[in-house]
């Protein structure tokens, strides 16, 4: 391909990408995430969870560099007391400071992997995600400015980071979906391998979430 063929391809996809994201905001009621459970069990979840969960939010960090986008993501450290090892985004709980989702991104990100937070242009938001560690967290979707952008890792929460390409993220052929068995009951999730990285559970959850939006504008 040529690279005003790429130019061109990649111009678009971040247009839709802006288009799918356009209408979003933080405004409640927030929509919610459609987990696919099964019919009983998801009448059941969201009246009883919802209520007691504390809000966190997460960056989905969108990267230009040059005519290229990609989404990072981190790996977590092996000292975290949950989900060694895991694939995911940069975010957590909301502090006391956070005014809203995306002031507690931001300071997450900033926090875990040094990412100035003017070097973020917040573009939209995706559906809340409630987590089995009982959370209800807020996707933040931003475009970052790579110009001479060094990352700060804190070994003591991330262990590494890579991107992926956004047209891997964006296309729905690139999910699998599976399920687990907890306390007898099978919950689908959706999972992405990217090389050597297995994205799964709340992450591929929330960029499944992301794909189908764009495929939708």
């Amino acid at each position: 391909m040529s690279p005003d063929a790429v130019l061109g391809e990649m111009t678009e996809l971040e247009r839709r990408l802006r288009d799918a994201l356009a209408s979003t905001h933080l405004d409640a009621p927030r929509p919610l995430i459609d987990l696919e459970l099964p019919l009983g069990l998801a009448r059941l979840i969201k009246p009883a969870l919802l209520d007691n969960l504390r809000p966190a939010a997460v960056l989905a960090p969108v990267l230009r560099r040059g005519d290229r986008l990609s989404m990072m993501f981190t790996v977590r450290s092996q000292l975290l007391r949950s989900h060694k090892g895991q694939i995911s985004f940069p975010g957590g709980g909301r502090d006391a400071e956070d005014r809203d989702a995306v002031d507690n991104a931001l300071r997450e990100a900033h926090e875990e992997v040094g990412l100035d937070p003017r070097r973020v242009e917040v573009i939209g938001y995706l559906d809340d995600y409630p987590t089995m560690t009982r959370y209800l967290v807020t996707p933040v979707v931003g475009i970052v400015d790579t110009t001479q952008l060094e990352w700060r890792i804190d070994a003591a929460e991330v262990a590494d980071i890579f991107e992926v390409p956004l047209e891997v993220v964006l296309d729905p052929a690139s999910f699998k979906r599976s399920t687990l068995v907890r306390d007898g009951i099978k919950l689908p999730f959706y999972e992405l391998q990217w090389h050597e990285h297995r994205i799964w559970g709340a992450t591929a959850g929330m960029l499944w979430n992301l794909a189908q939006k764009v495929a939708r504008s």
